[in-house]
């Protein structure tokens, strides 16, 4: 049964982020004992027509996709994702304010369209310890070097665009943080294997889930606790900070007590090598 639910909250995690579905923050943290080194590029002028080629896979979790902390220690990162367009620019509040009030420490992936209609909010999570931001994309595309679609929305036509859709946000949040990203996620957290290399090119990690935390915003909230309570020692969870009419927040409140309890210690994905 539970792999069921799971394939179902699969076909919905475009939904918070899709622009045809209706839409219904200063803390201080402990030090971590692991400081991951910066990503460096591996060229800064990379010849794109070298990624003008097939790929041989598709999906979310294809080869080179992170979806765990590389620890056995009972660790685990929420990751939220902002993802904009004209249903997804919303801002569950909630969720920041419990976060910061807890001193729970967590990763945001930003979508360029989400900053854009969210300039003050973006500056204050930016500005805030507690939180580490990252790469959403430019137009929540999915990542590919043909066009291949996800959900139904195209992917990134070719290499060039592809390139775009990491390089223009990134040079975006670059510009107002002051801090290049270091780790992206697509739109649909789709991707060919031949975009991840071009994403690793770039310097930047991609990055997905182990635990899909909200499908997109539409799980209630009892359903978001039940899921994020099956995470196991390097688990990354996808969680949604846009739609604050879901149920999102009250799942997420629900199970952070009771993963302490059990032991849990939540990070930011900085503070651990990913696998």
């Amino acid at each position: 049964m539970k792999q069921i639910i799971l394939l179902i909250g699969v076909c919905f995690l475009v939904s918070a982020c899709s622009d045809t579905l209706p839409a219904d923050m200063h803390t201080e943290i402990k030090s971590s004992t692991h400081q991951k080194a910066p990503i460096q590029a591996q060229d800064d002028s990379i010849t794109i027509n070298h990624y003008d080629r097939s790929p041989s896979e598709w999906g979310e979790f294809v080869s080179g996709v992170k979806t765990q902390l590389d620890t056995n220690q009972k660790q685990i990162a929420l990751t939220f994702d902002a993802c904009g367009g004209a249903h997804g620019s919303g801002y569950d509040q909630a969720i920041i304010d419990y976060l910061i009030e807890q001193e729970i420490p967590a990763t945001l992936f930003m979508n360029k369209r989400w900053i854009e209609e969210n300039p003050d909010t973006f500056q204050q999570l930016a500005n805030n310890p507690l939180f580490q931001i990252e790469n959403h994309g430019t137009h929540h595309k999915p990542l590919s070097v043909t066009g291949k679609e996800a959900y139904g929305i195209n992917g990134t036509k070719d290499a060039q665009a592809a390139y775009d859709e990491v390089m223009v946000n990134q040079d975006h949040i670059s510009s107002i943080t002051g801090e290049a990203p270091s780790y992206f996620r697509s739109g649909t957290a789709h991707y060919d294997d031949v975009a991840v290399d071009l994403v690793e090119a770039l310097g930047l990690e991609v990055v997905n889930y182990d635990i899909l935390g909200d499908a997109g915003g539409t799980h209630s909230s009892d359903e978001v606790e039940e899921s994020l309570l099956q995470a196991r020692a390097g688990s990354i969870a996808l969680l949604h900070m846009n739609q604050p009419s879901s149920g999102t927040s009250g799942g997420v409140q629900a199970a952070i007590p009771q993963l302490q309890n059990d032991g849990f210690e939540f990070i930011k994905l900085d503070q651990a090598d990913l696998k």
